[in-house]
């Protein structure tokens, strides 16, 4: 199945970024809220593995979901204040998380090349789980 596109706020960079800037390269996401005890949990982890990635082939991207926070700025505020340097966006209200079709955050998709959805982890899936998807994806 071909993933949805997107075009989303960067606070970063201060533009939208699209998953066609993404064109020729292995992408994750993961969709997150600020709140979520398994958010929390997840975030340090994804920090972790785009500080440690070697390859270019794979690119990471969190989606903060605007509309599951009580107040839109949240996540944006929290993702400051914990230093985090992954790239992130912020979520159309839960206009992307609704076309990915996610029922719980954290959420994470692996997309190829072609940006097909190659693997989907929800909140319950171990981190481990996540990189030995991403794994098989790179191989």
């Amino acid at each position: 199945m071909n993933a949805p596109d997107f075009s989303l706020y960067s606070p970063a960079k201060g533009r939208e970024v699209s998953l066609s800037d993404y064109n020729g390269k292995a992408l994750m996401i993961t969709f997150w809220v600020s709140w979520c005890p398994d958010s929390q949990r997840d975030l340090p982890n994804k920090e972790q593995l785009y500080k440690a990635m070697e390859t270019k082939e794979v690119d990471l991207l969190m989606i903060n979901v605007t509309g599951r926070e009580g107040d839109p700025k949240a996540g944006e505020q929290f993702f400051r204040k914990e230093g985090f340097t992954v790239p992130m966006v912020l979520d159309d209200a839960t206009k992307t998380y609704d076309s990915y079709r996610c029922m719980s955050v954290p959420t994470t998709f692996l997309l190829d090349r072609e940006h097909r959805i190659a693997a989907s982890f929800n909140d319950k899936a171990s981190f481990q789980d996540i990189l030995t998807g991403l794994g098989r994806l790179l191989a």
